[in-house]
């Protein structure tokens, strides 16, 4: 019986760590054709284009804690071909995507579908909400 409980608990806690990690991706550095950005230089980029395009990609309940001023909500899992062409004018219009932080893979995955469907001007915000709240910037709610 001994013998038997240990199995099944071996069994739980390998099932366990499985589950755990199944489904999560690495968030990279950099992605192919995007350009990745600073909380600086996003200020910067709001300086230099009237027409950029700020993407939060997190989901609903995030963006409830506070999101960067004149950002548009749209989740990674909404992120489509229609729904990029609904909030971005042109193939190049400058657009930036952003998430809750360099761990958080949303805004990686609008950045590369939006890369795929040939936008020019795509910047990721790698450190997203929180390298933005941890300087101290402005929130809006």
């Amino acid at each position: 019986m001994k013998l038997v409980s240990k199995y099944v608990v071996t069994l739980m806690m390998s099932c366990l760590a499985f589950y755990s990690f199944a489904g999560k991706k690495e968030v990279p550095l950099d992605i192919d054709g995007v350009t990745k950005v600073t909380a600086d230089e996003l200020i910067d980029l709001v300086d230099e284009h009237d027409n950029l395009v700020i993407i939060d990609s997190r989901v609903a309940k995030d963006r409830l804690g506070g999101f960067i001023e004149g950002s548009i909500s749209l989740t990674d899992v909404d992120t489509t071909p229609e729904s990029l062409a609904k909030v971005l004018a042109t193939k190049n219009t400058p657009v930036i995507f952003y998430c809750n932080g360099s761990k958080c893979a949303r805004s990686m995955n609008a950045a590369k579908i939006a890369y795929k469907e040939q936008y020019s001007k795509i910047y990721w915000f790698r450190g997203g909400w929180e390298e933005w709240t941890d300087k101290g910037y402005p929130i809006s709610k």
